[in-house]
């Protein structure tokens, strides 16, 4: 990295990106194809995803202990923002920047005049709709080797209503990739990790699957991959089948673990059991492979929520977690009308009578669940998961 000084002005380029920072209220990053990815300014946050959704997370600063407010921006104020940003950048003095400063900032200034619109489009033409991502895979490059979701019917989830489970054949696949290092170009620098998408790619045969990974290797080489994969899948591959799957690049598998109260697991209608998570996470590990385990606070209302905490910590006391895995606690908000479609989970809640914890208390649950976590010895990374934050 280099950081260079203009009077007031900033410039920081490094491999992958470029920092932008009139003063010391402001900074503007941007990929190196020029675009926009994340803005700061005063107490104010703004992240543009490669779909050009442009996220605003903000505290207001005159209450230390207020709620941070999340929303993504109309297309109307993010082109507002953005072409703010893009005149502050404008009045950068670049004659007296060095050769590689100048070439950066004009590649940044070129990207105004082009809508978010356009931009847009040449996403969708390269991704369909990608329903959620971990956090930590925000920045890997995501490639859709299959659509939807194997199991697709826990109570709680609406990512994959609208779509059956289907593989991209091979052909298309690699089509795919293209589009996708056509999308990213120079940008594919900042993005280290491959993601296979959609919800359970994982599951696939190992004939299947190696395949696809050296398709994408081919094209986005010299990375590792993840993914999602669920416990009932997860388990029908052995150590040594897993562990062929690392050789070929596999760092990391995330699984939604959710609880591990058995009573709960059933209620939401989710397969598998507290036993069989602890079976398939220690697979995982005898295969050398990092585990993402994603929890969920305040699942099942006030009825379950001190058996699953109980539950979920017996469980994870269990797995022998270390610092290169990740727990990530979801405060869990419940599927309305609005997700695409009516809420089995609200219904089965009603017919048994279970009353939601409020947001302060689910809240207050995921603090607690992780300070509990983080007693655990060894004890394993620990991250929030709001899904409101999600962005590509």
């Amino acid at each position: 990295m280099s950081v260079n000084r203009y009077g007031e002005w900033i410039i920081s380029t490094k491999a992958h990106s470029t920092a932008v920072s009139p003063d010391r209220e402001r900074v503007y990053s941007f990929d190196l194809e020029g675009r926009p990815i994340s803005w700061f300014e005063s107490d104010r946050v703004y992240k543009r995803g490669l779909d050009s959704r442009v996220h605003l997370r903000f505290r207001p600063s005159d209450s230390r202990n207020a709620t941070r407010t999340r929303r993504v921006l109309s297309d109307r104020e993010a082109t507002e923002r953005l072409d703010g940003v893009l005149a502050v950048v404008a009045e950068f003095p670049l004659a007296r920047a060095d050769p590689q400063v100048r070439r950066r900032i004009r590649k940044i200034l070129a990207w105004s005049g082009k809508t978010l619109g356009e931009e847009r489009t040449r996403f969708c033409a390269a991704y369909r709709p990608i329903p959620i991502l971990p956090p930590d895979e925000y920045f890997s490059i995501v490639l859709q080797a299959t659509f939807g979701c194997t199991w697709n019917a826990c109570t709680f989830c609406s990512f994959y209503l609208d779509r059956n489970f289907s593989l991209r054949p091979l052909d298309r696949f690699r089509e795919h990739l293209e589009q996708v290092r056509a999308l990213l170009g120079e940008a594919a620098a900042l993005r280290r990790r491959l993601f296979l998408a959609d919800g359970n790619a994982l599951m696939l045969a190992n004939d299947r699957l190696i395949p696809i990974i050296e398709a994408a290797g081919n094209v986005f080489p010299d990375r590792s991959f993840s993914g999602f994969v669920d416990v009932f899948s997860g388990r029908k591959k052995s150590v040594e089948q897993w562990r062929l799957l690392y050789e070929r690049g596999l760092r990391r598998v995330h699984v939604g673990i959710e609880t591990g109260l058995d009573d709960l697991l059933r209620f939401v209608n989710k397969p598998g059991s507290a036993k069989e998570s602890l079976d398939f996470l220690q697979t995982l590990a005898s295969a050398k492979i990092d585990r993402s385990l994603i929890l969920m606070a305040g699942l099942g209302g006030r009825r379950y929520a001190s058996a699953h905490r109980e539950a979920t910590l017996d469980l994870l006391s269990k797995m022998e977690l270390g610092p290169r895995d990740i727990v990530y606690v979801s405060p869990f908000h419940e599927p309305t009308p609005s997700d695409g479609g009516e809420s089995a989970y609200a219904h089965r809640a009603a017919a048994e009578k279970i009353e939601p914890l409020s947001s302060e208390e689910t809240r207050a649950e995921a603090a607690l669940l992780a300070r509990k976590i983080r007693a655990l010895q060894p004890h394993p990374r620990i991250a929030p998961y709001e899904l409101a934050e999600f962005f590509y």
